[in-house]
């Protein structure tokens, strides 16, 4: 019992073990198998210490889409500052953080949220609001047709890779990244 009282406190370790168990339960049960007692039971955590991070479904939910789209703009950030061209250089980043040979990363949890997303109306309007606001803030280098129907693109494969739909060899996975590249530049 002392050792508790002890024991170093890793709130975001903990925070990321919730939002984990929460990704692996929607998509083993779907979002309404997201339940506040079954994410605490399933990571070891007590309903209290899950309330302290999340107080709600809702807000947990939240959460899993906050430290996607965190991380989805870091690795567009990323990819956009080693791509010297700047005409479409927004679209290529998404298409190589979105389309990635081989699989996404954050994979797993991505297809809890399009699942989640598919459900809950709230954290639709907050994904519409970041492709918006994607679409405002690199208009001016990435609003060509070519452009567009490249992310559109992009999103269509991501899908297919999340629901496991049509399986690609690497060879023409690697095809429809190059035309979707040159594309990008036309």
């Amino acid at each position: 019992m002392k050792t508790a009282y002890h024991r170093k406190k890793q709130p975001e370790a903990v925070r990321q073990l919730l939002l984990g168990v929460a990704a692996g339960l929607c998509i083993e049960k779907g979002a309404a198998g997201v339940t506040l007692d079954a994410v605490a039971a399933a990571a070891g955590v007590s309903k209290g210490g899950l309330l302290h991070h999340f107080p709600s479904k809702a807000a947990l939910l939240d959460g899993l889409l906050d430290d996607l789209m965190s991380r989805l703009d870091a690795a567009i950030h990323q990819a956009m500052i080693e791509d010297p061209e700047p005409r479409g250089r927004f679209t290529r980043a998404y298409l190589r953080v979105c389309f990635v040979l081989g699989g996404m990363a954050e994979e797993e949890r991505w297809k809890a949220m399009t699942m989640a997303l598919l459900g809950e109306p709230h954290l639709r309007q907050r994904w519409r609001r970041w492709v918006e606001d994607q679409s405002l803030l690199h208009a001016g280098t990435d609003s060509s047709i070519d452009c567009e129907l490249v992310r559109f693109a992009a999103d269509g494969l991501w899908l297919a890779s999340l629901l496991e739909s049509h399986p690609l060899d690497p060879g023409r996975e690697l095809d429809l990244m190059h035309r979707l590249v040159e594309l990008t530049r036309s």
